[in-house]
């Protein structure tokens, strides 16, 4: 077996090697958390896929999964009807050797909503979903990103710098939910801090942050019920499904938990190729790549959903190697976790560069039954956030090297822990606030740096190295190739 690198423990297969038992180790796993993991994963995976299509890894400390690291095997689980969705199966939980109250419960533990259904269930409460997006006007959706965007903007745009993770990437989601969801101006700012406290580091803050939103979910269910209006949460709410309040909670806490934080970490990670990367940051008169491709290039390389389709064998289910012959036999009871950062880089996709560009065949969004049902959405928000930045601030840069960017811990987000940025600091009055957030409130919990600041003076700061005109062109090309 080749030497794993630092910090990897090899897993010796026991047995016949033809057909290996799945049984893990007391010790010794590769880890998907920790500092060194955040900043260098693709050392594990690629470990971890020499090895074969699945591995026994540790996701948090004393807690096992099966990673599957191979795009071909990630396909084969994903669509196989011999998995389930439902996290009553995961026997450790059960049986409380994992405790509940352990850090990755809460995204794990068993709810009733479509991502943890199957069958008939799940066909019922997917239909909801699918129907309510499918009425979202693409335009007015487009108006709600620029009209959040440009609020959000507004707030740090005459200081002349910014972190783009806390003040721009991390809120935006939030924000044009709401709007998407109808919510009344007094519930805005609560659900907002609320998805900004679900996002923190520390365990009890995000519990507290899910608790108080499924309250203001509560809220907005009565309030609709009573006044509906063209929103996804009175679609939902008269769909032919008939979804009871809890339901409905739980339908609308997978909608926003899949819309922020990996839709905030997909903006803030494109917005850093943008503007670290020469293939993007350069004139795209001269045949350079565009926001589109950038976006897509970050679904393939830095999946913001790094690992994170859970499912559980019915029955024992023998996985093949093709490379070998060999079968690797998948137990029931044990989260079977896909990598779709892992799979997206197999190498065996032989996928240049100019050959991801359009393609569209990654796995960052899951494939099979349960594949995101928000796929055009994310894109709409991802797009125009961008687009909407780079036009207001042609100059930006990054105000520091992309090497020392640091990511967040944990096995589940491939996400930036901030995005520090500077430009020529701007006076331009303030923008239309969005119409959830009317009454001046804020909802950003965990305040950037411009809270802190003195008042921004008249005297705009040009950054020593702006591309100046260079990114103004990209932006009007991007204008004219969306038809505005």
């Amino acid at each position: 077996m080749t030497p794993p690198p630092s910090g990897l423990s090899p897993v010796p297969p026991p047995g016949c090697p033809a057909h290996k038992p799945a049984s893990p180790p007391a010790s010794g796993l590769p880890t998907l958390y920790g500092p060194q993991f955040a900043a260098d994963p693709d050392t594990t995976y690629n470990w971890l896929r020499a090895q074969g299509p699945v591995h026994w890894v540790e996701i948090a400390p004393g807690v096992q999964a099966i990673l599957v690291t191979r795009y071909a095997a990630a396909l084969e689980v994903l669509r196989s009807p011999y998995f389930s969705k439902d996290a009553r199966r995961w026997a450790a939980l059960a049986q409380g050797r994992v405790p509940a109250d352990n850090q990755v419960v809460p995204m794990m533990g068993w709810r009733p909503s479509l991502w943890f259904a199957d069958g008939e269930r799940h066909l019922r409460l997917r239909a909801s979903v699918d129907d309510a997006l499918g009425r979202v006007n693409p335009h007015r959706l487009r108006a709600y990103v620029q009209r959040s965007a440009a609020h959000l903007i507004d707030q740090f745009a005459p200081y002349g710098t910014a972190d783009l993770v806390s003040q721009y990437a991390d809120p935006i989601p939030a924000l044009v939910f709401a709007q998407l969801f109808g919510c009344p101006d007094h519930l805005t700012a609560r659900m907002a801090a609320a998805c900004g406290q679900m996002i923190d580091a520390e365990p009890a803050i995000a519990q507290q942050g899910g608790q108080d939103l499924a309250h203001c979910l509560g809220e907005l269910i009565a309030t609709k019920r009573q006044t509906p209006g063209a929103d996804v949460t009175s679609w939902l709410l008269h769909h032919p499904a008939e979804l009871s309040d809890e339901e409905m909670i739980h339908q609308l806490v997978v909608l926003i938990g899949a819309g922020t934080v990996p839709q905030a970490a997909w903006i803030s990670t494109a917005t850093m190729m943008l503007l670290a990367d020469d293939r993007f940051a350069s004139d795209l008169t001269g045949g350079s790549l565009t926001v589109a491709d950038a976006l897509n290039e970050v679904l393939w390389l830095h999946s913001p959903l790094s690992n994170f389709s859970f499912v559980y064998a019915i029955q024992d289910y023998a996985l093949r190697d093709p490379r070998t012959g060999a079968e690797v036999r998948i137990p029931p009871g044990v989260p079977v976790l896909i990598s779709h950062a892992a799979a997206n880089t197999d190498p065996t996709l032989t996928a240049s560069q100019k050959q991801r560009a359009g393609n569209t065949s990654h796995l960052a969004f899951g494939a099979g039954p349960h594949a995101c049902p928000a796929q055009d959405t994310a894109g709409i928000i991802a797009d125009v956030a961008i687009e909407t930045l780079l036009d207001r601030l042609p100059d930006m840069e990054l105000a520091k090297a992309a090497s020392e960017l640091t990511w967040r811990p944990g096995p589940f987000h491939r996400a930036l822990t901030a995005l520090p940025v500077r430009f020529a600091a701007t006076s331009a009055p303030p923008a239309e606030p969005p119409a959830a957030t009317a009454g001046g409130s804020t909802w950003n919990s965990r305040p950037g740096p411009s809270s802190t600041r003195p008042a921004p003076t008249s005297t705009a700061r040009q950054p020593a190295s702006a591309p100046k005109a260079r990114r103004r062109r990209w932006s009007s090309l991007t204008a004219f190739l969306h038809g505005r």
